[in-house]
């Protein structure tokens, strides 16, 4: 016999009139009157090709056959319902694997140092993480979210800011040292410059300087071009010249002196970082602990 939705649903309102001993309070029960009952039960009595209940005025009562049915279908019908329990339970725990696809300088100087605090928070929680800065098939391979700096990209996915963070200049004592710091942004092409190669352009990010009421954007040429975060701050702390970093997860750099800020008068330019996922339906509760964290950060 094909099964089809009516008959889980006609077994189930079997149940529900077992349950409350007669047709009228099963239909308070599940929101039907009694005559929906009784014609419900008459469809699933045609569907199985038996008459399921004796009815009289007094009472209504299992047949052989209705005895049969419930007592096969009951347990089945158990386990449905713990099922979806479980599931439901699940749903609102963070655990099993969360697959991130992840911005470059947020992965590796905002989010590695910070994540066995992750870990102790959700101790039933993996983490999977794919470093890259292409922002092409970010949620593809089964990537449950994905984070990115600038302008939100054109996606079908769902975006939300994360946080926004100024662009600063910096440099080693040990270059400041040799190269007095520039006095305003019209000195700063005199200097040697640490690019830092666009991801989505391919050629590296301009130069700009964002007062309080003005914005200046200078000639950028250097030597030294780098995409990867963590050799562009090695660099600029060996004094190979100045560089325009995201101020967030400099820190520590900036606390111990190894960096310091160079025209902090002209550090008014923001850069958002934002993250992406593919529904805002159900979003399982491993993506909304990790939105959550690095909210926080």
């Amino acid at each position: 016999m094909p099964f089809d939705a009516r008959l889980l649903a006609g077994i189930n309102l079997l149940e529900a009139v077992v349950e409350a001993g007669g047709f009228a309070r099963a239909g308070d029960a599940v929101g039907l009157t009694p005559s929906g009952v009784s014609r419900a039960i008459a469809r699933l009595e045609q569907r199985v090709g038996a008459r399921l209940f004796d009815r009289n005025a007094r009472r209504v009562e299992l047949t052989e056959a209705g005895r049969r049915l419930h007592a096969e279908a009951a347990p089945l019908l158990t386990g449905i319902l713990e099922a979806a329990e479980s599931i439901r339970e699940d749903a609102g725990r963070a655990r099993g694997k969360l697959k991130a696809n992840v911005d470059p300088w947020f992965a590796r100087v905002v989010l590695a140092p910070r994540l066995p605090e992750f870990f102790a928070a959700y101790p039933e929680l993996t983490l999977q993480l794919r470093v890259t800065n292409a922002a092409e098939d970010m949620l593809s391979d089964g990537v449950d979210l994905a984070v990115r700096f600038g302008p939100p990209a054109a996606s079908a996915a769902i975006t939300r800011k994360v946080l926004e963070t100024r662009v600063v200049t910096v440099a080693a004592p040990s270059y400041l040292a040799r190269r007095p710091p520039p006095k305003g942004p019209a000195e700063v092409s005199e200097h040697d410059l640490i690019l830092f190669r666009d991801p989505q352009s391919g050629r590296p990010f301009k130069w700009e300087f964002h007062g309080r009421d003005l914005s200046i954007e200078v000639p950028a040429a250097g030597r030294l071009i780098l995409d990867d975060p963590s050799v562009a701050l090695a660099a600029c702390e060996a004094g190979a010249g100045l560089f325009q970093s995201l101020e967030i997860g400099l820190e520590p750099w900036l606390r111990t002196g190894r960096l310091l800020m160079v025209l902090p008068d002209w550090a008014e330019e923001r850069f958002p970082l934002y993250a992406y996922y593919p529904s805002r339906r159900q979003l399982p509760a491993k993506v909304r602990a990790f939105l959550d964290f690095i909210i926080a950060l």
